[in-house]
């Protein structure tokens, strides 16, 4: 299989496999507050036009499916950091990275509330937030010229910056709140996110 074909293929998986988490938060939200118990497989599927086995080949539950599009940011999140100009300071780059991937589009708001208000979702939410913590640590060394397996720095910055996301969502559904979500994740990321690393994480 050449190269095309091999990249045509990725991007139909990729189609399914959003249309099916679109359909699936669709539903949840028609159903109202405890949309959640009342959306079937069968359903799901048939909303995004594939078969229940299809839609088992790439989930295990609902809440994976819905929490899916958290999760495809999250695994991105070191490849958005590493795409930052070498010369921009950490702080800069980090904030800039997240902002672009957590905000390019700026997240559905009926749908965040679902999740964030879900406790089967938020829990499943939790683990996509998780997920950009590894990739996001192993950018943050390399751009600082730390060890990730000897320097708390990176690990521990990755997790902030995981956590400044979650605050910042929930913030952001706060009732009569008119900010962009964009808005108060940079804020919440400034609270976090150091211009540099401590000097002795760095002269190991």
């Amino acid at each position: 299989m050449n190269d095309d074909a091999m990249d045509l293929r990725a991007r139909n998986k990729q189609a399914t496999r959003e249309a099916i988490s679109h359909a699936a938060l669709r539903l949840a939200i028609e159903q109202g507050p405890h949309g959640l118990a009342l959306v079937r497989v069968h359903d799901i599927a048939t909303a995004a036009g594939v078969s229940p086995r299809t839609y088992n080949n790439y989930f295990s539950s609902r809440e994976e499916a819905i929490c899916s599009f958290q999760a495809d940011q999250s695994r991105r999140a070191g490849e958005a950091l590493r795409s930052r100009p070498a010369a921009e300071p950490l702080h800069q780059a980090v904030i800039a990275a997240v902002i672009e991937l957590y905000t390019n589009p700026e997240p559905d708001k009926a749908g965040l509330r679902m999740i964030m208000s879900t406790p089967e979702l938020e829990g499943e939410a939790l683990k996509a937030f998780t997920m950009a913590e590894g990739p996001l640590a192993e950018a943050i060394a390399t751009r600082t010229g730390t060890d990730p397996g000897r320097d708390l720095f990176p690990a521990v910055t990755a997790a902030a910056v995981a956590g400044a996301i979650r605050v910042a969502g929930r913030h952001w559904l706060v009732p009569g709140n008119t900010e962009s979500f964009a808005t108060i994740l940079r804020r919440a990321l400034s609270c976090v996110v150091p211009a540099a690393p401590p000097d002795d994480a760095q002269d190991r």
